[in-house]
């Protein structure tokens, strides 16, 4: 993870890459050179990233518009992209607040400058592990009211934390902060227990020293005793999927998913 406060265009980051392989410009050449040893070597790589966006807008649409949750904070949420969480939140309920969470300086600064009119949104530079700064820090308290429903968005994130990081505390503080009727959404690196997971787990750890990817048992696990909603802990690519030929077959079945669609899973659960 970056140091706080500091770019280094020598050194690559979770985020740039993430956005390079998404297909953005905001990287440099030491990302696109990490990005493209994913592309080359585990070429489904672009489909888990562009999976992984797309769950997160349809986690984010179903929170706004069938749970009447109007507050949102997106941790490790990276480089600002098309439809981003707040622009999905205020599409259904204008009145949306979002604090967007991570720690490489550059997206704090893209991030503030694509949301320096809207007055509903922060973005906080801070680590994920320490959730206590990040419940404290003004931007947060000025927004959030944790007295009142709020969606914690844990998108591709809790995979970056190694298991001696306690990445279930992680969850369990924000799990016991946010009142009933609040929600967490996690997506998730998951073990194919193949060729193709221990590659892509091994060039994370070589590149950035870290990278975890957890079984079905583990990932559930994340979510504590909170309600998890339908249709479970599943593939990106199965959870609540939009009818498209991307996932249902020519007679409206479910098609048999790629073994990269299977790396990475997805789920949603309510505080009773």
């Amino acid at each position: 993870m970056t140091d706080a406060g500091v770019v280094d265009p020598d050194k690559p980051s979770i985020a740039r890459v993430y956005d390079y392989l998404l297909g953005g410009k905001d990287n440099y050449e030491v990302d696109r050179h990490i990005g493209d040893k994913f592309k080359h070597e585990l070429p489904g790589s672009v489909v888990i990233a562009h999976s992984n966006r797309q769950v997160l807008g349809r986690a984010v649409r179903a929170i706004a518009r069938d749970t009447g949750v109007q507050q949102f904070i997106d941790m490790g949420s990276g480089l600002p992209t098309a439809d981003n969480v707040h622009q999905i939140a205020q599409r259904h309920t204008p009145s949306s607040r979002v604090v967007y969470i991570d720690n490489d300086p550059i997206v704090l600064a893209h991030g503030r400058a694509l949301l320096a009119e809207n007055e509903n949104t922060r973005v906080i530079q801070a680590d994920v592990r320490t959730p206590d700064a990040i419940r404290n820090h003004p931007d947060t308290t000025a927004l959030i009211d944790f007295d009142r429903p709020v969606a914690v968005i844990l998108s591709a994130i809790l995979h970056h934390i190694n298991d001696d990081e306690d990445p279930m505390a992680v969850v369990r503080y924000w799990q016991d902060l946010v009142p009933s009727g609040s929600y967490v959404f996690i997506s998730h690196f998951r073990s194919g227990h193949n060729e193709e997971t221990a590659e892509a787990e091994a060039i994370l750890q070589q590149t950035f020293g870290r990278g975890r990817w957890r079984s079905d048992d583990e990932i559930r696990a994340l979510f504590g005793d909170m309600e998890l909603l339908d249709p479970g802990v599943v593939p990106t690519s199965l959870w609540r999927p939009e009818q498209s030929p991307t996932v249902f077959g020519e007679d409206g079945g479910t098609r048999e998913l790629t073994v990269w669609e299977q790396l990475i899973v997805a789920g949603l659960a309510r505080k009773p």
